[in-house]
């Protein structure tokens, strides 16, 4: 008795076309990258890619939207949620699903291309501080200024203090994927990132009021 074929549902079409899509985008580079060729790697046609996607621009967008969009979304709703009952154990939180997040290489994929290839595609480059770096920024601020209000964070500058709570989470996914060499230490990232807040939120002299 022969097999059924499976049917592929309309429904899932959108989401392999991204998956396609990504890994073009990953071996030919976004310039280089063909819808025809991204069409072959989804086992659809050209005209049924621009049913849902206009350009090449839109599939990278939706990507960004189901990757690093999403983790920016859960860090604002976890500050949202935490910020006014215990700001350190929310940042403790937050940076931990973020690098956890950014740890998967299906996840980062597609924030790594945009940051390979911001400055040849201003626009992209300007959608991803939109929909990503903004709302993160925008949710990291207002942590601060709930835990200063609150008397657990001193008063600092906001623009020093965004960067340097944002800058461990670039820093890892740089080195953990952009200039990664084989041999390094794949350290376990939520451990790694307690550590990262201990320093970033202590510093790195002694200190007597340290839990």
């Amino acid at each position: 008795m022969s097999k059924p074929v499976r049917q592929r549902r309309p429904e899932d079409r959108p989401d392999e076309i991204l998956d396609a899509a990504l890994a073009e985008f990953t071996e030919a580079g976004f310039a280089g990258a063909k819808v025809e060729d991204i069409a072959r790697r989804a086992g659809v046609s050209k005209g049924t890619i621009y049913l849902y996607f206009d350009t090449k621009e839109a599939m990278l967008k939706a990507l960004v939207e189901q990757s690093a969009g999403r983790i920016a979304q859960g860090a604002a709703a976890l500050i949202e949620a935490g910020a006014a009952r215990d700001p350190v154990q929310t940042y403790r939180s937050v940076f931990r699903m973020v690098l956890t997040a950014m740890s998967d290489p299906d996840i980062s994929a597609a924030p790594r291309l945009v940051l390979s290839e911001a400055a040849r595609f201003p626009e992209l480059a300007r959608y991803y501080r939109e929909r990503v770096i903004q709302i993160g920024i925008g949710a990291l601020k207002r942590l601060l200024e709930t835990g200063a209000q609150s008397g657990v964070f001193r008063k600092v500058d906001l623009v020093a203090a965004e960067r340097v709570l944002a800058g461990p989470a670039v820093a890892h996914l740089m080195l953990s994927t952009v200039f990664a060499l084989p041999g390094d230490p794949r350290p376990d990232p939520a451990r790694l990132a307690d550590q990262i807040t201990d320093i970033v939120l202590y510093g790195l002299t002694p200190r007597t009021d340290r839990p």
